[in-house]
């Protein structure tokens, strides 16, 4: 069933990118399966004790800039992440009609902003293999910013580099957190993606609609 929303009220529309345009299964593959394999085998630990540790590691910096960056990574597991996001470039996929979801939103006029938590070189690889720039009007990742989408200073240095009226934007990210941060900063509509990894069960909103595939709000109705 269609997802209704007043788009005459909206102007632009920020947009996560992992989960929400991109299928989550490439970075879920990466650091649940590849990266631990590979931590196990260079530390000579059993795949059971591998994951533990890391998964020890990740949450210590979960929210922060850190639990983003590709950099902090390789250095603390040792391991070269770049290299290992070059062996799964094929799972690096749109989900179901991004395209024409975007495509609309430029008939009508709504201005189309990357938004994203992912580190520089984690968007160049996505850029690259998608040319995601084709079909936006901007790109702001929060390494630029200082701040994780999590924290309200990001919120507030986004509106130092991107002109927007949170008021009059939509804003549509795969998770619950991090759309309640939008919302109390003051962004006017937010939507969940209900299925962010093609390959996982669905997650469950509480708090805001989600969609599972962008045909849901086409056409957009404005």
């Amino acid at each position: 069933m269609p997802i209704t929303l007043p788009w005459r009220d909206i102007d632009t529309v920020l947009l996560d990118m992992d989960g929400t345009l991109i299928d989550l299964h490439f970075d879920s593959h990466l650091w649940q399966t590849l990266v631990p394999e590979r931590y196990a085998a260079r530390h000579a630990l059993a795949q059971d004790e591998a994951k533990r540790r890391i998964d020890a590691h990740y949450e210590a910096v979960a929210g922060t800039l850190k639990w983003y960056c590709v950099d902090y990574w390789s250095d603390t597991l040792e391991l070269d992440i770049r290299a290992l996001k070059q062996e799964i470039l094929d799972k690096i996929r749109w989900r179901p009609n991004v395209i024409p979801f975007l495509d609309a939103l430029k008939a009508a006029g709504k201005q189309r902003i990357l938004f994203t938590n992912a580190h520089p070189a984690s968007l160049e690889v996505k850029l690259l293999r998608l040319e995601l720039d084709a079909h936006l009007d901007g790109i702001v990742t929060t390494h630029h910013l200082g701040w994780s989408k999590e924290s309200q200073r990001c919120w507030q240095a986004l509106t130092k580099c991107i002109p927007f009226d949170p008021a009059r934007t939509l804003f549509i990210d795969d998770s619950e957190r991090i759309l309640d941060a939008s919302a109390e900063f003051g962004i006017a509509h937010q939507l969940g993606i209900a299925r962010p990894d093609s390959q996982q069960p669905p997650l469950c909103f509480s708090r805001f609609p989600a969609l599972d595939d962008y045909a849901e709000l086409l056409p957009l109705g404005v």
